[in-house]
């Protein structure tokens, strides 16, 4: 029944129903325009990495996961509406439109390709006009915890009753910005990246869109979904963009993540790292899942098929997850050969058929920050 306090019209938490339900899953990438298009890709190990000639700031070639179709003047916002017209016929249709739906918006970088100035409010605006949205999109924008985060955030919006249902876009587009700003890091690789292999030395950007739906209600759904354990986040505050050499923030954010679910690490079937192939960050995982205990639970990353896509990852990722318990399947970490972390990680190094019960996604970022999450099967 619904109640009204502060003028705020609240539903029925989570906690007085079952759970929080999440999928209608989607993913537009170099290797498809939709989940079923990118499981397939994946499947069978491909990769949506290329060389790119004239990407670099001296107009060297470099290799990314660049959607080489996409040439419009409007990307990014062309995505976010590519993306919730693939949700919307996922989905109950009618609860695009409805008051107790908010959409929440994942990104770090927006439309800065054609609007440095404001790099959300239009593509937001033009959402909400072109879907007839009841109410205004909210964007997270953390670095690369971004797409976690939005994720969170929108399980702990359904779960204290503000809204019913909740549709989580993450979108970033490669630009000149993001190339030349981890170049002057020195932080991209030469090669397409390899997570977690001793032979790494950093990232492949990528660019992309993928999109959850979260609800109190199952029916809403036209594929089974599955159970969000919306999780927590920990802000190590290291460097402005060097996480923790003890990977305290990500052990703290899994770790609250576990005891707030109540859910034990053995019932963890497999781990969606973050896994940028830079030499600082996969370390810090390894120490991290070392502490936790889960240095034995079957890992991978997806930055092999995808590249850093930065606001997206986490939503791309998640989405992933997904499709891989769906299809019972866990794909390779492509890339990865040879151990280079201190600690030991079960990095797949073949696809492997296996149920899973409950997948961990984690996600670490520039500034410190550390998100993650579990989906569990119901």
């Amino acid at each position: 029944m619904e109640k009204k306090e502060s003028g705020i019209v609240l539903f029925p938490k989570t906690s007085e129903l079952e759970m929080s339900y999440i999928g209608a899953e989607v993913i537009i990438s170099p290797l498809g325009d939709t989940a079923e298009e990118n499981w397939n890709a994946l499947a069978q190990n491909r990769s949506g990495i290329s060389f790119v000639e004239g990407a670099g700031y001296a107009g060297e070639g470099m290799y990314l996961a660049k959607m080489l179709a996409l040439n419009t003047t409007r990307r990014f916002e062309n995505l976010l509406v590519q993306a919730l017209t693939k949700v919307s016929a996922l989905i109950d249709s009618q609860i695009i439109t409805s008051t107790r739906t908010i959409v929440i918006i994942s990104s770090t970088k927006g439309a800065l390709d054609t609007n440095i100035k404001d790099q959300f409010a239009g593509p937001a605006a033009a959402l909400t006009q072109r879907f007839k949205l009841a109410n205004q999109p909210i964007t997270v924008s953390n670095a690369c915890i971004s797409g976690v985060l939005a994720i969170n955030t929108a399980g702990k919006l359904v779960e204290a009753g503000i809204y019913e249902h909740a549709i989580v876009i993450g979108c970033d587009v490669i630009s000149d910005f993001v190339v030349n700003g981890f170049q002057s890091l020195f932080a991209v690789s030469d090669k397409p990246c390899a997570p977690f292999d001793n032979a790494r030395n950093g990232i492949t950007l990528g660019e992309g869109c993928g999109a959850v739906v979260l609800s109190t209600s199952k029916d809403v759904f036209k594929e089974a979904p599955f159970q969000l354990l919306a999780g927590a986040s920990a802000n190590d505050a290291n460097h402005i963009s060097g996480p923790s050499r003890t990977g305290e923030g990500l052990f703290r954010s899994v770790n609250k993540t576990l005891i707030s679910n109540k859910i034990d690490t053995a019932e963890i079937d497999f781990i969606c790292a973050h896994g940028t192939a830079t030499i600082y960050n996969d370390e810090m995982e390894s120490i991290a899942f070392d502490r936790l205990s889960m240095s034995d639970i079957p890992l991978s990353s997806l930055k092999g098929y995808f590249g850093h896509t930065l606001g997206a990852a986490g939503l791309i990722e998640t989405a992933t997850s997904i499709q891989m318990m769906r299809n019972s399947e866990l794909v390779k970490s492509l890339g990865y050969s040879e151990k280079g972390t201190s600690k030991p990680l079960n990095v797949i190094t073949v696809n492997e058929k296996r149920r899973l019960s409950a997948v961990l996604k984690t996600a670490s970022g520039f500034g410190g920050g550390n998100a993650s999450l579990v989906i569990r099967s119901i």
